[in-house]
Order: structure tokens, then sequence, then C-alpha cells
């Protein structure tokens, strides 16, 4: 974003000093436009790699809650198949 407004404001500059002939601001803008134009892209590229970076952190951190969840039913089976067990025993005690 702050590439964006220095470019505009360079460009603004540029054809404010360079309005001495047509020529020089027909160049001028020109080269204006193809700095905003070249500031846009990577303003662009920059957005699509950060859009990507925060997709894949947020994959990688769903499929550590998914694993996270799979370990705690795990846990509980083994639990319940224990205290399951255990009231077993208890029952054949009596």
């Amino acid at each position: 974003m702050r590439k964006i407004v220095l470019a505009a404001a360079a460009a603004g500059a540029a054809l404010a000093l360079s309005a001495c002939s047509d020529k020089t601001a027909d160049a001028t803008a020109s080269d204006a436009a193809m700095t905003a134009s070249d500031t846009s892209t990577d303003a662009a590229m920059a957005a699509s790699g950060a859009a990507t970076d925060a997709a894949m952190g947020a994959s990688s951190a769903a499929a550590g809650a998914s694993m996270a969840a799979t370990d705690a039913a795990m846990a509980a089976s083994g639990s319940a198949s224990d205290a399951a067990m255990a009231a077993s025993d208890a029952a054949k005690k009596m």
C-alpha cells in the first residue's frame, strides 16, 4: 500500500517538474504509468504470497488439531477400557 502511495507521489512530482514540454510530459507520464504498474504488480504479488502463507498456516493448524483430537479420542478409549476392566474385576471380587 505504501509503495502505491509513493509511486503516485513520485509520478505527480515527476509530472510537475517535467511540464516544460509536451514531449517530456508524455515521456514522464509513460514512465510514471510504468512505475505505478510495476508497483501495483509487486503489491499484488506480495499480497498473494501472504495469502498463500496464511492458508498454509491454517491448513497446518487444522492438521495439528485433527491429530490432537485423534490422540485424545484414543486416550479416552484406553481409559474407558481400563475403567471397564477395573469394574469387571471389582464385580468379580464381590
